[in-house]
């Protein structure tokens, strides 16, 4: 047959009249097989239970907690967690799971079969403000046998509910301690700090920035006081050279003038007026001032010359005696003011190295606060946390912070959910014809028979005149009616049987007819 020719409809009209035995035989099988794999594929039934993700009963803005992980990401975990084959082993040998299978699992092998058998779907919610969040999820295992899936889930559930509080108490004793040990090595530091600061402070004591202006004011007093020190050194110069003055006048036998200007003009000479004024400089000064000790001395030169018993001195051996008191208690007293000059300069001396000191001081100082500071902040803040961590973590203890509730326990299933028996019978339904058609498509390509007249003028290239029918025999016609009889009977065998699978398998036939009248009636 060439490329030509084309088949017509009428040439598959025939193909199917030709091929029909096979036809019926190839619908039938095909969809009885099909039922046959809907009917023999075993039940497996799930149970399941759904845990409510419940937030946290006190206001977070009262007390915030410190395990702030999205929902979904903490169930992940936790289904990681829950799956691992210590906990996938114990549950197999407890419930004794997929002993029953056609040949010896290993036990990897179950607990792979454990994990595909377990599942756990999220169930989500648009919240205002939060966007889409889990607000519950589901835990379910499948089983063939219904008991042993409701036994299986709870066991589960129970394992959800306990790694979740054991990982957020968990999760709170670590942030706990992790904090607690932060804060002790921050105390550490800043005792540290603080001895430092405090040696820093002890060893420059006298140069330290707040001190700077009463060190100011204090070299002030000492320079005031430095000037009236050499305002009365001068003056006891120029007493003393008047003394001088007297002394050589006194031994040339020289009266001092009653009108002369000087201390010892004013100050008394006999013996009973030096000890009055002894006694009044007494009361106001110490035996050590030298305005005493001059008076003392006069005292005692006046009482030496009283003891002798010469009443021969005369008046001018008692002047010069009297000058040359005057003149050591000068002398005296340029000697105290010099001293105190020189402690004056010392202490100025001090205070201006102590002022220039004080830059440097203030600027280690500074650098030593500023480390003090910074680490008394961040002390101050890890307690904070530490505190804060501390109330979250007995929040998860006393189970008021965010958690997993037990909305609704796994039950017993009534129907399983898997083979879906309508679905493979329908997919027979379907693959009967399309598995009939391909076959005897395959045939005919395998068959090299010229198809009536016009594939035989396509393959001679000239017209046929005359097409004698096919005449079948009588043979062939009983045969033909016996085949047909055979098929009838085969046909109610399979009508009769699927009427069986679908009333003991799939439902009632008088409740599946009493639904269908109810539908179209």
């Amino acid at each position: 047959m060439t490329s030509e020719y084309e088949m017509s409809i009428a040439d598959y009209i025939a193909i199917l009249k030709h091929r029909a035995v096979l036809v019926a035989i190839s619908i039938a099988v095909i969809f009885g097989v099909s039922v046959l794999v809907a009917m023999s594929m075993p039940p497996v039934y799930e149970s399941s239970g759904t845990i409510l993700v419940e937030s946290q009963q006190i206001s977070p803005d009262l007390v915030a907690a410190n395990n702030n992980t999205f929902a979904d990401e903490r169930i992940e975990v936790i289904r990681q967690r829950v799956m691992t084959r210590e906990h996938l082993e114990g549950i197999i040998d407890k419930y004794n799971l997929f002993s029953s299978q056609s040949r010896e699992l290993s036990l990897t092998e179950k607990i792979d079969e454990m994990r595909n058998a377990i599942t756990v779907s999220l169930v989500s919610a648009a919240v205002k403000g939060r966007g889409e969040v889990t607000i519950a999820f589901r835990v379910g295992f499948e089983h063939k046998q219904p008991q042993v899936a409701t036994d299986v889930a709870n066991e589960l559930v129970t394992l959800f509910l306990n790694e979740n509080i054991k990982q957020r108490t968990e999760r709170a004793s670590e942030t706990t301690e992790f904090l607690t040990q932060e804060a002790d090595k921050l105390r550490v530091e800043l005792e540290t700090l603080e001895n430092r600061l405090a040696d820093f402070k002890q060893l420059h004591s006298n140069a330290l920035p707040e001190h700077q202006e009463l060190r100011m004011n204090m070299l002030s007093r000492a320079e005031t006081e430095l000037k009236e020190v050499d305002r009365d050194y001068k003056a006891a110069r120029e007493e003393l050279r008047f003394n001088e003055l007297e002394v050589s006048a006194a031994s040339a036998g020289v009266a001092t003038k009653p009108g002369a200007t000087g201390a010892a003009a004013d100050q008394p000479q006999d013996l009973p007026s030096l000890k009055a004024e002894y006694a009044r400089l007494l009361s106001l000064y110490t035996p050590a001032h030298p305005d005493v000790r001059a008076v003392k001395r006069k005292i005692d030169a006046l009482e030496a010359v009283k003891g002798s018993g010469s009443g021969a001195v005369t008046s001018v051996s008692l002047d010069v005696a009297k000058a040359q008191a005057r003149v050591a208690a000068s002398e005296a007293r340029i000697k105290s003011l010099g001293d105190q000059k020189n402690e004056i300069l010392k202490k100025i001396e001090a205070y201006e190295a102590q002022i220039l000191e004080t830059p440097q001081v203030e600027r280690g100082l500074v650098t030593l606060m500023r480390d003090h500071d910074n680490a008394r902040k961040k002390y101050e803040e890890i307690r904070t946390k530490e505190m804060g961590a501390k109330i979250s973590e007995s929040l998860e203890q006393e189970n008021k912070a965010e958690r997993f509730v037990l909305l609704e326990a796994p039950l017993v299933p009534e129907k399983p959910i898997k083979p879906n028996r309508k679905k493979v019978v329908a997919m027979g339904f379907v693959l009967a014809p399309v598995g009939t058609g391909a076959l005897v498509m395959l045939l005919e390509m395998m068959n090299q028979r010229v198809r009536g007249s016009r594939a035989l003028a396509s393959v001679l290239g000239k017209r046929v005149l005359v097409t004698i029918p096919y005449i079948h025999t009588r043979a062939e016609i009983a045969r033909r009616k016996q085949m047909w009889k055979w098929l009838t009977l085969f046909g109610l065998v399979v009508i009769a049987t699927l009427l069986v699978l679908v009333h003991f398998f799939y439902m009632p036939l008088d409740l599946l007819l009493f639904k269908a009248l109810a539908r179209f009636g």
